[in-house]
């Protein structure tokens, strides 16, 4: 067995695209040696700003011989069918075998391929690999037709074993294959010759590349840690941040600079984003004043003066940008002083939201009206909730939301605080975007929620009205977004709160009254298919689901997940499993005899008629059930009701094992159906049991 090591060494590749390349490498390469027939135990691909790498393990000398037979047309068939065939197969007529058959004499093409040398078949795989990458955008350069992110200087493709190593032979658009790579652009020591991919990997390393970018990214976290600590101070985690500057560099150095005083006044948010955005860099937290004092940057390059030259430009370049963003500041809090969030918020009836659906100013107006339909169900005065909506959007217009948009709701609370507002709008500012994604945290302050579930379902209301509904993979306005959030809002704040009626009152206020009635049981249809994937991804089957869905008020989406939550773990029990058959053959002993009969058997039972112990015992055990579970579904106190439920496991069992239903005596028939019928509303006044599969 032999290795294969392979190096695309080019100018610097975009950080956001080097690990999808990476992985785009690989499974074109290791896809084209599998369809050549050359199998392999492992592969592992790297990437820097400069270079893409690949590693396969345990790849044979060649692929294997190959013999194929095909069975054709019979002999005497139409020509037409024999000349498809041979085209097929690309052999002649001649070339063809004339076999017995059950039926006749057939033609057979036997095609027969030899092995070819790994060399080939890899040279063919990575041409073909590089040719077509799939680069979001890619360039032209010099004369070439080749097409790649940045320019390719180089390629190393070599086969190592025990024995030693070898060039595979490819060339791609003049670039020929070498066992010769370069480490850092101007630490390094020039080309170097490899013969292994951990000859590779150590000499890059004694070159200044460090080849992992998990292993650049943890350094990187190590040493800033470890210089904030020296000086007292804490590194403002970002992950995000760290995985990009970890596909900046090959050699990161980790340095720290102050940030001017005259800055440190802006909100830590501002200095943050605009370090991260414009610089790349971190921020330090001085965990006394709790202000963010210092940033760290990485540099690509170890400087014989500590970086003191480099943190010297960058404070240049971070004070410019920290004095546009303190311009901003000072700007809107003026603006805010003078008109107050008000006037701020009136600017935004130059904005516009949707050409169908007006300017944002509109879209505030609608939101304020429908929040006070929502607030006494969150636990909020209506009044501070309109207060928080007609604010909540003011900061749009900001100038410092305009440099930075997603500062949008931080810049909210601080300049309603500036403004007078309380506590409770302000937060509502920031906190009623949450949660922006499904692992986003979820506000818990009553007015926060209450504005974030008008504006959620503002949107969606608005949005169906004028017929723009997500369609197949397209959601052009994140309405599936909008609805889990709606979803996650109600969810995480147990609030019982029906849907239809909101979702009415918001596309009257969008002003859709001929649609109303359709367009709000649409709503549901869709908020459904979304609480769905919800309860899914929390472990709760699809047919549970269902059959809790089926059941009246299924508008209020909490007690639908705690009777989903419920449900789920009953059936999965044992007593929940054998209730469960004992219910399909009530229920479809009762089906055939309505039908058969023509009628239904909903009257009560008279539990005089009983003849048999096992039907008094029936009796006494629905009646009893039905006692506890009604008061127990009106508590929402489900897991109560679905041990109600499994008291009737045994009597249902045993009265099916003694009794005989379809007896000659109607008057007793006609009772032990009732009674059937009395298990069947026992069971569905929980949920429809007739949606659960199994």
């Amino acid at each position: 067995m032999q290795d294969l090591l392979i190096e695309l060494f080019s100018e610097e590749i975009p950080a956001r695209l080097q690990e999808r390349a990476a992985g785009d490498l690989k499974k074109l390469v290791t896809d084209g040696l599998v369809e050549a027939g050359l199998t392999y135990t492992h592969a592992g691909s790297f990437s820097t700003p400069r270079r893409l790498t690949l590693v396969v393990e345990g790849l044979p000398y060649e692929s294997p011989a190959v013999r194929e037979e095909r069975k054709g047309p019979r002999v005497g068939a139409p020509e037409r069918a024999v000349e498809g065939f041979l085209r097929s197969t690309g052999l002649r007529r001649e070339q063809l075998e004339v076999r017995d058959d059950r039926k006749g004499q057939v033609w057979f093409a036997v095609t027969e391929r030899v092995g070819r040398p790994a060399a080939d078949v890899v040279a063919e795989a990575l041409e073909a690999a590089v040719r077509n990458f799939p680069w979001p955008k890619s360039m032209r350069w010099g004369a070439g037709t080749l097409r790649w992110v940045r320019p390719l200087h180089s390629i190393l493709c070599i086969l190592n074993d025990e024995a030693g190593s070898s060039i595979v032979p490819v060339e791609i658009d003049g670039l020929k294959a070498e066992d010769t790579t370069e480490g850092h652009r101007f630490m390094g020591q020039g080309r170097f010759s490899v013969g292994s991919f951990e000859e590779y990997e150590t000499r890059l390393k004694r070159d200044r590349v460090i080849l992992r970018a998990e292993e650049r990214a943890d350094h990187i976290w190590t040493e800033a840690h470890n210089l904030a600590f020296a000086h007292g101070r804490q590194v403002v985690e970002d992950r995000k941040l760290l995985a990009e500057v970890a596909g900046l560099v090959e050699w990161p150095v980790v340095l720290m600079g102050e940030i001017g005083a005259e800055f440190l006044d802006l909100p830590p948010e501002v200095l943050q984003t605009s370090m991260r955005e414009h610089q790349k860099f971190f921020s330090v937290r001085n965990p006394d004043s709790g202000r963010i004092d210092r940033f760290l940057t990485v540099a690509n390059i170890e400087a014989p003066d500590q970086g003191a030259v480099i943190l010297s430009g960058n404070r240049k370049v971070l004070a410019a940008r920290l004095s546009d963003a303190k311009f901003f500041w000072e700007n809107d809090r003026r603006a805010v002083g003078r008109a107050g969030m008000a006037g701020m918020a009136e600017q935004l009836a130059a904005v516009t939201f949707h050409n169908r659906l007006g300017s944002m100013a509109a879209r505030v107006e609608r939101i304020a009206v429908l929040v006070r339909e929502i607030a006494p169900h969150t636990g909020s005065s209506a009044d501070l909730a309109e207060e928080a909506a007609r604010i909540a959007k003011a900061d749009l217009s900001s100038d410092m939301v305009h440099e930075f948009p997603e500062l949008q709701g931080t810049m909210g609370k601080y300049y309603a605080r500036i403004a007078g507002h309380g506590d409770d709008a302000a937060n509502a500012c920031e906190e009623h975007y949450s949660p922006k994604g499904s692992s986003d945290t979820v506000p818990a302050r009553p007015v926060s929620v209450a504005v974030g579930l008008a504006d959620r379902i503002d949107m969606l209301a608005g949005f169906w009205a004028i017929g723009e509904k997500p369609t197949g993979s397209k959601d052009a306005f994140g309405l599936r977004r909008a609805a889990l959030g709606v979803i996650r809002l109600v969810l995480a704040s147990d609030l019982r709160i029906p849907l239809s009626p909101i979702f009415q009152k918001a596309a009257e206020i969008v002003g859709a009254s001929e649609s109303i009635p359709d367009d709000t049981r649409d709503l549901m249809s869709f908020l459904h298919d979304r609480l769905k994937v919800h309860l899914r991804d929390r472990g709760i089957r699809h047919d549970i689901i269902d059959a809790c869905l089926a059941t009246e008020a299924n508008d209020d989406i909490a007690v639908l997940a705690k009777r989903a939550e419920s449900l789920n773990s009953f059936i999965g029990s044992d007593d929940g499993t054998n209730l469960l058959q004992g219910f399909r053959r009530a229920n479809n002993i009762l089906a055939q005899a309505e039908e058969r009969d023509g009628g239904d058997y909903r009257s009560e039972p008279e539990p005089s008629l009983a003849v048999d112990e096992t039907e008094n015992a029936l009796f006494e055990a629905l009646d009893a059930a039905r006692g506890r579970i009604v008061p127990a579904m009106r508590a929402e106190d489900f897991e109560a009701a679905m041990i109600q439920m499994a008291t009737l496991r045994s009597p249902i069992d045993a009265f099916f094992e003694a009794v005989q239903i379809d007896t000659d005596d109607r008057a007793l028939r006609s009772n032990r159906l009732r009674l059937l019928h009395l298990i069947r509303e026992t069971c569905l006044s929980v949920a429809d049991l007739t949606r659960i599969e199994g």
